[in-house]
This record gives C-alpha cells, structure tokens and sequence, in this order.
C-alpha cells in the first residue's frame, strides 16, 4: 500500500513547471522521496534555491524510482514517455499530467507499455506558468483524471491509491478518448471562447473605454485567455477534432440565444438563460450516493468497465483500497 507517509515511495518528476512542479512540491512536502527533473537550467536552479531535490539529467532523477510523473509540453510527451520507460525497471510506475490523452495512450499501447503507464490529467491550475506559480495544494479537492486500460489494472489501482491518499484529490477514471471529448468542452472551448472575448475587446475601437469598465464578468469569462499563448495552442491542437466538434455544440446554443434576441423571442430567451443557469448551478455543489465495490486481483474487464462508468457517468473514486484478494473502490455517484 502507498501511504502518504510511506517514506520507503521513491518518485521522480520531469518536467517542473505549473503542475509538475505543484506534484514535485505535494511530494516533497509529505515526506516522499522525491527529485525533480526540467530541460531548462534556470528551473532546475530555480528549484535548488527553493530546496528541492533536483538532479542535472533526466537519467539521473529517474533511476531506481517507483513512481514518475511526466510533465512538460504535449507534443514533447511521447518522446519523453519512450526515454524515461527506458531508463527505469518494469516496476516503475508511469503517468503524465498532459491535457489530452488518446494520442498518448496509443503512443503507450504501441511501445507495450500498458502494464505500467497511466495516462493522467489533474485537472487544477491558473493562467501563471512556471514553478513559481507551483502549489503543493494545487490538487487538493480537484478532479484527477487517471485512464485505465485492459492490462494495466494493477497500475491503476496503485496510482489512484496515491493520487487519493497524497494529493486528495478525486480519481475520476474515464477512457482515454472519451477524456479528451469531455475535456473539450470542460475546459479547451473555454480557452478559446476567452481568448475571442478578449480579443475582440482588444479590437474594438472602444477598447481602452471597455477595459476600463471590465468588471467580474469580464474578468471571469477572460481569465484563461492570459495562460501562455503555446500552452493553449498545444492544448487545442492536440485535440483538435473534439474541440471543433465541442465548439460547434456551443456555436448552436449561442446561435439561439442570438436568435430569440434578434427577433425579440422574451419567452425563448429566458428559457435558453434558465437551462444554461440550471447547469451553472450544479458546479455549486452536487449530491453524491456512495458505493463500493470490490474487485479479484488480477485482469478483469468487468473492473475497467466499471471504472470507465463512474467517470462517465460524471462519478469519482474516493479511496482505492487494496485487501486480501483484490482491490476495493469506494465511489461517489451523482444522485439521480
């Protein structure tokens, strides 16, 4: 079992920015044996200067480790994926923190690394980069996605046990391709929505008037268009299928709303405002039943079709316990 205070857990992480470094400083502040890892000499310096462990080559941080967390920019991953597997054992366990999975995943299938890579994405961060902007509270309450696959149950379970136990967040297991469905309308249109919003106003020929008057709404509905213009780039292209098709679901809803203002529809306009809140309401909180269910040890495909359920049906795990036979998932369910 991997507790918290399991100081005999030996992890590494490549790549510290934003949320490696948030998992780097998480880590380190439980007590885990951790060392970091970044291409760039002025982060690993950075980190030094914080007292981090910090090695000088990504060989060095990875070597005889249980657990690596990859991190770094999307289209760097699969290359990373293949160096880093290559210079750990076959029981170290592998995960990224990337924003889409299914390429990734493939990537991992392909090389025969299901057993022991779990693609992942925690989904928490700001619109600030860098290790600077790291937490080691960043995930704490926050949704984690962990993707598992027939053949790398076992890894599964080991990652969310950790993910549970020393990040407190909440597992959500959900297939790779249909994560980066979800995400796409969860967090990449939202990217793009605030980047139009501010560029238009940016535009406009009123545009010191209307920055002038920004208020919250503004605000909110910009605040990601200040993330790194290549981190949302990557992100977006990376998953660019779903996001269009996300965005043309938005398109339509926009297009009524636009249409009952247009020919002055009250009654359409209020009922298209009143299902939008309806689900702006949900984010305040949602009532969740708990069940648990327990699985034999060994591959079960009735175990990663549950898994993919729960998230799916917007669920997540609470606590992944391993017992004398199997594992025991403890889920949270939203009530219908």
């Amino acid at each position: 079992m991997v507790l918290s205070s399991d100081a005999r857990l030996r992890a590494a992480v490549v790549g510290t920015g934003l949320i490696g470094g948030s998992v780097l400083l998480r880590l380190h502040a439980a007590g885990i044996d951790v060392t970091g890892w970044d291409p760039d000499e002025p982060t690993r310096r950075q980190a030094r200067l914080a007292g981090l462990p910090t090695a000088e080559r990504l060989t060095e941080a990875v070597s005889g480790r249980d657990v690596v967390f990859l991190g770094g920019p999307l289209p760097t991953l699969p290359a990373t994926l293949a160096e880093v597997a290559a210079a750990t054992g076959e029981g170290c366990l592998l995960t990224d923190v990337g924003s889409t999975k299914a390429e990734l995943a493939a990537f991992a299938v392909e090389r025969g690394l299901t057993d022991r890579f779990v693609p992942g994405h925690p989904m928490a961060g700001t619109d600030q980069a860098g290790l600077a902007a790291a937490s080691p509270d960043l995930f704490t309450g926050a949704a984690w996605v962990l993707c598992p696959a027939p053949g790398g149950l076992a890894a599964f379970r080991r990652l969310a046990t950790l993910v549970t136990e020393v990040f407190a967040a909440r597992v959500v297991p959900l297939a790779a391709d249909r994560h980066d469905a979800v995400v796409a309308l969860a967090s990449h249109v939202p990217h793009l929505l605030a980047g139009a919003l501010a560029g238009a106003a940016h535009r406009s020929p009123s545009r010191d008037a209307v920055l002038a008057l920004a208020a919250g709404s503004f605000r909110d509905g910009t605040r990601v268009a200040g993330t790194p213009p290549h981190r949302t780039g990557n992100m977006l292209r990376g998953n660019r299928d779903q996001v269009l098709a996300a965005l043309a679901q938005v398109t339509a809803f926009l297009d009524e709303l636009a249409g009952a203002l247009r020919v002055d529809d009250a009654d359409a306009l209020l009922a298209r405002y009143a299902e939008a809140g309806a689900a702006r309401s949900e984010l305040a909180g949602r009532p969740y039943v708990e069940q648990v269910r327990s699985f034999r040890a060994g591959e079960d495909p009735a175990e990663v079709a549950w898994l993919h359920g729960v998230g799916a049906a917007g669920g997540h795990l609470g606590e992944c316990r391993t017992v004398a036979d199997g594992v025991s998932y403890l889920a949270h369910l939203p009530q219908v």
